[in-house]
Order: C-alpha cells, then sequence, then structure tokens
C-alpha cells in the first residue's frame, strides 16, 4: 500500500488496515502456526504473516483477535467474518485455510497468504491502459458477485480490500477483509449480530448514501455495486470522488450529508480539473491528459454514474450488470448505461428543496386545478367509452371470425378429421388478407392471434409475415409509441429469432423493451417477455455475459410480481438455465431448469410441446453429469409424446433427437446416434432451409458419429459443410465455429492431414479463449485438439501441456467431451518416443487403472 493510500483510509473498528510490518510478537506458536511478522492492525484485530509446518509446510495470514478487545460483540463480528468467509469458494476471494482459539481463548482463522499491493497501487506501478484496468476490475466483480450469491454483503470494498498477486505471470485481484459483511438470507453465527444505530460502518469515501443513513435497514448488493463505482472511478481517474481531505476534514453529520446528497463530477470532467495531477494520472494510465478525458467521455462517463447513483433504484440492479455493461463497452457495443434526464435531475432538484417546491406548486394548483379538472375529466370519459366501444366491437369480430374458421361450408367438406390445423390457418390468412382490409384494428389482432399459431406449428417464415403486417397496422391505427406496438415487436423477434436472425431479434426486443418501459404504467408482463426474448437473441450470438445479466433481470421482474404468470418465469428461468448451461455452470443450470419445468407442468399440463422441452433441458444436465441411462430412458419417452403432439415434421423434435442422439454417442452406440442425428437433419432441412444454424448442429454432431465409426472422409465433409454455414450465420468469431472445428481437426488427424489438423485446432482454441474464457470445457476441448495434432508431428513440448492439461480436465469429467484412453495412449506413446520411460510408465499405469 502506498503511503497516500494509507493516508486516506483511516483506521477504526469497522476497517482493517495494512499497518507497516512489526515484529512484536513475532517467534509466538498460535496452535500449529508460528507469528512471523504483523501486517495489518485494525481496531479488533491483527493479521500476521505466519508458518504452518505440519501437516503441511506452508505460509499462510492468521487473523486473531488484540488482547482485551475479546468483548461479546467484537467475537461475534469477527465469527461473522470468518463464517463469510468459509461460505464463499471464488478465485478471487481470499480463502479460509483454519479456524481455532488460543491458549488464552482468543479466537482465530488462518487464510490464504496474499502477497499482494492494493489494486490501485497495482495498475499504477505497472502503468496499466484503461482496458487492462477494466479487465482487472470485471475480475474483482466476479468475487463480488459470488459472494452476493451467497448471501453475503461486504459493505466495506475499496482497493486496500482488493489485493492484487501475481500468479503464474499473471494479475490476480483478491478481495480480502469481510469483517463488516452482512448475510442477506441466513446468518452468519448463531446468535443475531445487530449494527449499532449511529455507527457508521465502512469507509466513508467508498461509502453508499444508505451506509451513510447509519441505520443498516436500507443496505443491500446495491451497497457494494455503489463501492464498486468508486473504486472504478478512481481506477479511471487516479482520484477519488469526493474531495478526501475536506471529507475528512467535515463533522460526521456533514459527512453523511455529503455522501447522500453531493454528485460528484463525471471521470472525464474530473480528469480535466485535476491540475498537474492530471498528467501523472495520464502517464500512469500510458496516455495524455486529453485523450484520457477523450477515453472516458461517453460509455465510461455513463457506467460509472450509473454505479454512483445516490438513488439505488438507478444504480446497477446487480454486480454482473456492472460488469456486463464494461464487457458491452470494451466490445464496442452499446451500454446500457445512459446519462440522467432532464427529468430525473428536475427530481433530484425537488427532493433536496421539497418544502419550497411544494409550496410554490400548492398555490399554482390551486389556481388551474379547479379549472382544469371539469375539462380533463369530460374529454377522459368520452375518450375511455369510445376507446372500450372500440376494443368491444373488435373482440366481438375477432371471436366471430375465429368461429367462422372452424364452420364446414358445404357437406361435402364434413371429412373435418382429415382438415389440419395449417389448412385451417392458411384459409384464415387468406380471408383476412381478402375481407378485413376495411377494417384495421380487427386485421392486426387477428394477424397477431394467427401469427402466434403459426409459430407454435414451427411455421416461422409464415408467422414473420403476418406479425410484420400486424406490426405495420398497429403503428397506423395505435401509434409508434404505443404497448401495442411495443408487443407485436416481441413477436415478431420471436419469429427472427426461430429463424436464427438473431441480430434483428436483439435489435427488436431492445427497442420494444426501452418503448414499454418509457410508457406510464406500461405492463410489467410484457417488458419481462421481451426481456427473455433479448437474453436468447444475445446467447445465441454468444454475448454470455449480457445474455445472463437480461435473463437474471427477467427473472428477477416476475419474482417481483405479486401472481407472476407461470408461464412466463418457466420461459425466463428456462433461458437462464441455458445461458448457464452453455458456459459449462452444468450445477447452475439444472435447478433453474428444473423451476422451469415445474412451473410449466403446473401451468400447461404434463404432455404440452413446452413441458416436454423442458424436461430434455433436464435431461441435458444428466447427461453432462454421466446418467446416460437414464436421460436415454427421459429422451425417448420426450420424443415418443413429442411425435404424437406436433407430428413427424417439427423443429422441436429435432432438438430432442439431437440431445438422444449425443446420449447414444456418449454410450458408444454410434450407428443408433447416427441414425437420430440423421433424422433430425432431414427435418431440419426441409422446415428451416439449407442455411440455418440448426442445420450446422446437425451435421456437426453427425460428424462425430461417423468419426467415431472411422469414416473420416465422410465425417470431414460433413464437419466441412456445418463450418461453411456457421461462418456465414455467425461469422468467423464464434464458440459454433470453434467447435465444428474441433471436431474438424479430429477428423484430419485420423486421415493423418496433421497441418490441417493443427491449423483447425489452433483457430478454435484462439476462438474459444476470446469468446469463453480459458477454463470454459469448450476450450480445453480446443486445447486438446491441438496438442493431438502437435504429437503426431512430433512436436513433444508444445504438446506436452495441452495434453496433460486435456487429460486431467476429462478424468475430473467436468462437462469436456473425449475419450480419456485415447488421449493417455498419445501420451504414452509421447513419452516413449521422447525418450522419458518413467513418464511413459507413470501414465501406462493411469491407463491400466481406467
Amino acid at each position: 500500500m502506498s503511503e497516500d493510500e494509507r493516508d486516506r483510509t483511516p483506521p477504526g473498528d469497522a476497517d482493517l488496515t495494512r499497518a507497516p510490518a512489526s515484529s512484536d510478537g513475532a517467534g509466538e506458536q498460535i496452535g500449529p502456526y508460528r507469528l512471523l511478522q504483523k501486517i495489518g492492525e485494525g481496531g479488533m484485530g491483527e493479521v500476521w504473516v505466519a508458518e504452518q509446518r505440519e501437516p503441511v509446510r506452508r505460509t499462510v495470514a492468521l487473523k486473531v483477535i488484540k488482547v482485551g478487545m475479546d468483548t461479546r460483540q467484537v467475537v461475534a463480528r469477527f465469527e461473522a467474518e470468518r463464517q463469510a468467509l468459509a461460505l464463499m469458494d471464488h478465485p478471487t476471494i481470499a480463502k479460509v485455510l483454519d479456524a481455532g482459539a488460543t491458549a488464552q481463548g482468543r479466537p482465530y482463522f488462518v487464510m490464504e497468504y496474499v502477497q499482494g499491493e492494493p489494486i490501485t497501487a497495482y495498475c499504477d506501478r505497472h502503468r496499466l491502459a484503461t482496458a487492462e484496468r477494466l479487465a482487472l476490475f470485471m475480475r474483482v466483480c466476479d468475487g463480488v458477485q459470488h459472494a452476493h450469491q451467497k448471501g453475503i454483503i461486504h459493505r466495506d470494498l475499496k482497493p486496500s480490500n482488493v489485493l492484487v498477486a501475481v500468479q503464474d505471470g499473471q494479475a490476480v485481484p483478491k478481495i480480502i477483509d469481510f469483517g463488516v459483511a452482512k448475510a442477506t438470507s441466513h446468518r452468519l453465527i448463531e446468535r443475531t449480530l445487530f449494527t449499532e444505530l449511529g455507527v457508521l460502518v465502512g469507509t466513508p469515501e467508498y461509502m453508499s448514501p444508505e451506509q451513510a443513513e447509519m441505520t443498516g435497514l436500507d443496505v443491500d448488493t446495491r451497497t457494494d455495486v455503489y463501492s464498486l463505482g468508486v473504486m472504478l472511478y478512481e481506477l479511471l481517474v487516479g482520484a477519488l470522488p469526493l474531495d478526501p481531505k475536506a471529507l475528512r476534514q467535515a463533522g460526521l453529520d456533514e459527512v453523511r450529508r455529503r455522501i447522500r446528497e453531493v454528485d460528484p463530477p463525471r471521470p472525464s470532467t474530473k480528469v480535466s480539473t485535476l491540475g498537474e495531477a492530471s498528467a501523472v494520472a495520464a502517464r500512469n494510465r500510458r496516455t495524455e491528459p486529453t485523450r484520457l478525458a477523450s477515453q472516458l467521455k461517453g460509455d465510461l462517463d455513463w457506467i460509472t454514474m450509473k454505479a454512483l447513483d445516490k438513488d439505488r433504484t438507478r444504480r446497477y440492479g446487480a454486480v454482473s450488470d456492472l460488469a456486463a455493461d464494461i464487457e458491452r463497452h470494451l466490445s464496442h457495443e452499446p451500454v446500457l448505461a445512459s446519462p440522467p434526464s432532464t427529468t430525473y435531475r428536475m427530481g433530484k432538484f425537488v427532493r433536496r428543496h421539497r418544502f419550497g417546491v411544494t409550496a410554490a406548486a400548492t398555490l399554482v394548483l390551486l389556481l388551474v386545478a379547479f379549472a382544469g379538472t371539469m375539462a380533463v375529466q369530460a374529454q377522459r370519459i368520452a375518450r375511455e367509452r369510445d376507446r372500450a366501444n372500440r376494443e368491444a366491437e373488435t373482440a366481438k369480430q375477432v371471436s366471430s371470425f375465429l368461429v367462422g374458421l372452424f364452420e364446414v361450408a358445404q357437406p361435402s367438406e364434413a371429412v373435418a378429421n382429415s382438415i389440419t390445423a395449417r389448412e385451417i390457418l392458411d384459409k384464415g390468412a387468406d380471408q383476412i388478407e381478402r375481407e378485413l382490409r376495411t377494417q384495421p384494428e380487427v386485421r392486426a389482432a387477428l394477424l397477431t392471434t394467427m401469427g402466434e399459431a403459426y409459430l407454435s406449428l414451427g411455421l416461422y417464415r409464415k408467422a414473420e409475415r403476418l406479425h410484420s403486417e400486424a406490426l405495420r397496422l398497429g403503428r397506423q391505427t395505435a401509434g409508434p409509441g404505443s404497448s401495442e406496438v411495443g408487443k407485436e415487436m416481441i413477436s415478431l423477434a420471436e419469429a427472427l429469432s426461430r429463424q436464427a436472425r438473431f441480430a434483428e431479434a436483439e435489435r427488436l426486443d431492445r427497442d420494444a423493451v426501452q418503448l414499454l418501459r418509457r410508457l406510464p404504467g406500461s405492463d410489467e408482463v410484457t417488458v419481462a417477455k421481451g426481456l427473455v426474448g433479448l437474453a436468447w437473441a444475445l446467447h445465441s450470438q454468444a454475448k454470455s455475459a449480457e445474455a445472463e445479466a437480461i435473463a437474471r433481470e427477467s427473472v428477477a421482474m416476475y419474482r417481483r410480481m405479486p401472481r407472476p404468470p407461470d408461464r412466463g418465469l418457466s420461459d425466463a428461468l428456462d433461458t437462464l438455465g441455458s445461458v448457464r448451461f452453455n458456459k459449462g455452470d452444468y450445477a447452475g443450470a439444472e435447478p433453474a431448469f428444473e423451476e422451469a419445468l415445474d412451473l410449466s407442468r403446473r401451468a400447461l399440463g404434463a404432455h404440452h410441446p413446452k413441458t416436454l422441452a423442458r424436461a430434455a433441458d433436464v435431461a441435458a444436465v444428466w447427461v453432462y453429469q454421466g446418467k446416460y441411462p437414464r436421460a436415454e430412458e427421459a429422451y425417448r419417452e420426450i420424443l415418443g409424446a413429442q411425435r404424437v403432439r406436433l407430428g413427424p415434421e417439427h423443429p422441436t423434435l429435432t432438438l430432442t433427437l439431437n440431445n438422444l442422439g449425443a446420449v447414444l454417442y456418449f454410450q458408444r452406440k454410434y450407428q443408433e446416434a447416427e441414425g437420430s442425428y440423421r433424422e433430425a437433419l432431414a427435418i431440419n432441412r426441409k422446415i428451416l432451409g439449407q442455411g440455418h444454424p440448426d442445420v450446422a448442429l446437425n451435421l456437426r454432431n453427425l460428424g462425430q458419429a461417423l468419426d467415431a465409426q472411422g469414416r473420416y472422409v465422410e465425417a470431414e465433409t460433413s464437419f466441412r459443410e456445418a463450418l461453411a454455414i456457421d461462418r456465414k450465420a455467425f461469422g468467423g468469431d464464434h464458440p459454433d465455429v470453434a467447435e465444428t472445428l474441433s471436431f474438424q481437426s479430429a477428423a484430419l488427424r485420423h486421415m493423418r492431414r496433421f497441418v490441417e489438423a493443427e491449423a483447425a485446432a489452433r483457430e478454435a482454441l484462439a476462438i474459444d479463449t476470446r469468446r469463453l474464457g480459458p477454463d470454459h470445457p469448450r476450450t480445453k476441448e480446443a486445447g486438446g485438439a491441438l496438442g493431438l495434432a502437435l504429437a503426431k508431428q512430433r512436436r513433444w513440448e508444445a504438446a506436452e501441456p495441452l495434453l496433460i492439461a486435456y487429460a486431467a480436465a476429462l478424468e475430473a469429467k467436468t462437462g469436456v467431451e473425449g475419450d480419456f484412453s485415447e488421449v493417455a495412449r498419445q501420451i504414452v506413446e509421447m513419452y516413449d518416443a521422447w525418450g522419458k520411460p518413467d513418464k511413459a510408465a507413470e501414465w501406462r499405469k493411469k491407463l491400466a487403472s481406467k
């Protein structure tokens, strides 16, 4: 920690600061730990570097209550911190290793020793550019989000509690000091721990307005969002939002007032007013002051100020939302944060001067109220009467029209059972075109209803045509800014999404949600439905972080409703589960899928097509948990029910056929898997067209089944065709492209085209590392494919780490696909040829034990 940082971080019971290293007490033995050096001291505790010699030898950090401070309240706070840390398991949160009490009865606990420095000091010392600082900050956000998911609010986030250590050449942030953490969903200790009224909990410079109230009643996860906003401001600007000297010199009431009411300047404005300090800040970010201000203007100003909003309802709802907006900025995508409107600023002015404004407004209102009331009331009554009459007439005509569709005009038509749903819909669409040209409102309502019916039948192009026309009529009759138009945009977006036109669907869903949210008293159910559609469109474009944030928002919105619709909440949970599943978070996907299934059963019945699709999602998790027989049985049952309900050719059917093929493939029933994949491919080619990404998925799966049967040329042809479709649909930088390349690499390797196999695997690894991250199962699969291709070229040094990592991932069964025996045999062959018999013998033993 730098001297400047120590100066602006005041010691106190709520703030464990890193004190200068001390040797007073060094050599003392506490349990199996020998104290070496004191590195931190706060109001209630001390932190020591300690050495453990048995049963393992390691250096740790030991925190112990200070002599004389073991009061009931301090012990309770200490135990709460220890329990909070024990609940969490995340690479950016310091781990608890042990706990106990000294011979004198003072509690202590042992954590991993983080040899790091505060995040701001680390960034400045290494002169990290703005983008590099943001990437590091996003990892901190991941850790705080993990704490929130475990029900823990830190309440004292600041640079000195986020240390950056270098591990394996990589900067790794570690969040420490949960000494004033608050649990949201459970008690951290058996006895209740109360925050004393009138005690300022936290560090003033990083404290949220609700913390400054000193009641503790309104503190939730958005408090940590605010503190992260202050930290982000400091990382970007090199200065705090509020002047720390002025804040420290003020009395307690003035400190609280400033935290609650004084709006800081935007980061770009602050940089411009720092004087000589701006040159230092810019130099630490490898740029010039004017360029730094320019970098911060716009997105980063908006993101930071949204996190720092005094009104917590306008802050980011979750830390993951803040991280997702930063990711959007780094990806050059539109951010969700936007500058406060004039109306909002006026609202804040009114809140600050409420008595004066209220008096003036009351006087004005009294002068105009009586004169305006009667005229407004009369207009409103007339308008509502006319609207009600129009809606009643429209409903009557829609009902009459739909009944007429099922009437048989001639006795010879009474082969009623031979008339299909599609024939009835086609007949209705023709009638709407011919008979309702002069009734746009009725026509729009019917087109919407029939568009939904076409969607359920899997006739997506027809549905798109009807919804497009309904949207045009809605803009004409209800107006472009009406709720009817917003609803129709969401329906059209779904039709586009089903055709894999995800970018178009995303734009429509975004516009619809923004339109509906601007309307007074907008329908929350429709907004939530729009968010579900938006999350799916983002997920399908591999924009995982934003997709998960939007899906969470939709789930939260449904849950806030007094009586949330089961069907809508089921859709939201299923989308959230799908996003988590594709990230490789199978443990997180399973509860979302299971709840979605329960809700769908309750709302639609056990045999409804949507319920069957939800059941297939749950079975997909079983596949990745290795429960193959159970998953196969479920898929066969679902497939049988779907054939009865949906007929022999429906897009939903192909999803189940794909999943059944996958579970057969994992059980090495390759010929059966091939049959399942071919049936899915035939249906999708006929219904969706040759260029649809679902066709590429079928081809990719078919290629795997062919490759496993030794039909390498057929497999490589299948992969090449899938690759062409995916590149055209998604561009070159998409995880689906990478997955196809990984599989193609295997087929090429089996055909002894090793150089081509290496090139395909390298491209796959680059895409997956960039889009999914180094720890995703698909990234590990791509690394394994590259290792195998290199090994076949006898490039042992380059192949070794990739093969070892791939084999470890397969052995750990973390959702990574591949044959452990094949990889282990290749490792044995490599070490034999490389002249390393000891290592070859070690891997022969592993292979024999499988």
